[in-house]
């Protein structure tokens, strides 16, 4: 009996560790007067944090090492920064309250320097507060991106082959989703510096998130195409497809896919070449995810205003912008010096630096663009990058220097197309037809795409050159795809919070059946 109750008793603390280390801290951070949320506030335990999303949502992992009396720390620029034990919060929500903004006046006059000062004084010091040594960064990426068919017509002008007919076109035309969003997220480790091409990926865990109903089912299509060429056009004929003023000339050869027949399983050599091919796409999707990865972050990186090149040239570039010191207040428990940027004429961005006024580092940016960065319209074609904006928040390290702690950027891009399309079927050998037949469409079709991203850096060690060098980068890693949103998925991670889009999408089931 009491070996029964001993070992009940072990199993309980089993249990119960379990489910300490598996614990995670989710809450919402909320203004205390407004009920608002407060999106990027910056939570902290035992010196690893988050930061709060746009809906003021953060989930933090617990581990066994964490105890009831341990603080939690939460701050955010305007707000009076909140800490106490763990097992002082109560439900899911945490309130912080609107900070009176009370400034020794010795410390007013110290640093009563006009905004013109302070820019130049975040210049001079703009090498030593953001160092380019190699790291090791360990981070967290979000990709959100949302494709609307804002106009999805044609007019169907003649088509010699019948199956080509408006019925058939029309049916395509419905398998193209009208809207549809994709995420993807990864934890990884990044090792490297500053320089783009000197970058290493090594990923932990992915996730893809989509409704594969909604992908165009190339699959049919291609075999509805071959069924109807195959029946129709010659081997020997070449094609001609013109829209407008243009046209390209297409060898018959070139579409030899069409032509091609399935393998026959009973050819051993066969089947073992399509079972080799199989492996060597397997193995290009996954260095091909690590690529995208790495170049995905790699690319957000390269916007860091503190790096020559930047295409945020409020700093590089600051003659073209106009700089007001909006005001002298807090984030958390740290003054700031809040200088608003707008441009003078041709520049393309206006928005808020926050400033250390002990060593004229930028702390936070938010920045977003006041005209369309790039517009194209010709010949029937349009294209308009009209969003750019987003924010970068950092911290200060034990070095002295700032290291990227969040970043976030927005882009939107509206495509459209407007112009006759022709694709006609020609072959010299017939005899009296040279023309054998054709397809003629007036298309008018535009697309809006909006791709968020996400940055989130938990750690960044300093490394040596031996270090990076003798990493090797590991592309065995495969996102999980997932139909639905599942909060499993991340458990015991530390992440950036799910917005309410991401928590809420679902795939069409049926349609998927």
């Amino acid at each position: 009996m009491d070996k029964v109750i001993l070992w009940l008793f072990a199993m309980l603390i089993i249990v119960f560790c379990s489910t300490v280390q598996s614990q995670t801290l989710t809450n919402r951070v909320l203004d205390s007067v407004t009920h608002e949320p407060i999106p990027y506030a910056t939570v902290q335990l035992n010196k690893k944090g988050v930061i709060t999303n746009e809906e003021g949502r953060f989930s933090l992992p617990v581990d066994d090492n964490v105890l009831a009396t341990d603080s939690l720390l939460i701050s955010c620029i305007g707000y009076a920064s909140l800490g106490k034990p763990l097992n002082e919060f109560e439900g899911d929500v945490i309130y912080l309250s609107p900070k009176a903004i009370e400034l020794n006046p010795v410390v007013v006059t110290n640093r009563n320097y006009s905004a013109d000062e302070i820019l130049a004084l975040v210049k001079e010091n703009l090498d030593k507060n953001y160092d380019k040594e190699l790291r090791k960064k360990r981070m967290f990426f979000r990709d959100s991106y949302f494709q609307d068919f804002n106009k999805m017509d044609y007019t169907f002008v003649k088509s010699t082959i019948k199956e080509l007919n408006k019925t058939f076109l029309d049916s395509v035309l419905n398998t193209v989703p009208k809207k549809s969003s994709y995420f993807t997220e990864i934890l990884c480790d990044l090792y490297g510096n500053m320089d783009a091409e000197n970058q290493k990926i090594a990923i932990i865990k992915a996730s893809e998130l989509y409704d594969k109903s909604k992908e165009l089912d190339e699959g049919k299509l291609e075999e509805k195409f071959n069924e109807i060429l195959t029946s129709n056009i010659k081997r020997d004929s070449y094609f001609k497809i013109k829209s407008g003023w243009f046209g390209t000339k297409i060898k018959g050869e070139d579409f030899h896919r069409i032509f091609e027949s399935d393998i026959d399983s009973t050819d051993q050599a066969a089947l073992e070449k399509e079972l080799e091919e199989k492996r060597k796409r397997e193995a290009e999707r996954k260095t091909n995810f690590a690529k995208y990865g790495k170049n995905s972050i790699v690319d957000m990186m390269e916007d860091l205003f503190y790096l020559e090149g930047s295409p945020l040239d409020f700093i590089n570039k600051s003659k073209k912008y106009e700089y007001t010191l909006k005001e002298f207040t807090y984030m958390g428990e740290d003054a700031v010096y809040i200088l608003e940027f707008s441009p003078k004429g041709t520049a393309d961005y206006k928005g808020l630096l926050y400033i250390n006024p002990d060593d004229f580092a930028i702390v936070r940016l938010d920045y977003e663009n006041v005209k369309s960065l790039r517009k194209f319209n010709l010949l029937g074609i349009h294209m308009n990058n009209y969003s750019r904006k987003g924010k970068m928040i950092f911290a200060k390290s034990p070095k002295g220097t700032y290291d990227l702690r969040f970043m976030e950027q927005e882009k939107g891009t509206t495509v459209g197309i407007r112009r006759p399309l022709k694709i006609i079927e020609k072959n010299k050998h017939v005899k009296g037809r040279n023309k054998q037949n054709e397809l003629s469409l007036k298309i008018d079709m535009e697309t809006t795409g909006v791709k968020k991203q996400e940055l989130i850096v938990f750690d960044s060690n300093l490394i040596s050159h031996a270090a990076y060098t003798s990493f090797t980068e590991n592309n065995s890693v495969l996102p999980t795809y997932m139909p639905n949103y599942d909060p499993e998925f991340w458990k015991g991670q530390t992440i950036i919070e799910p917005n309410q889009a991401i928590r809420d999408f679902t795939s069409d089931v049926e349609i998927s059946k």
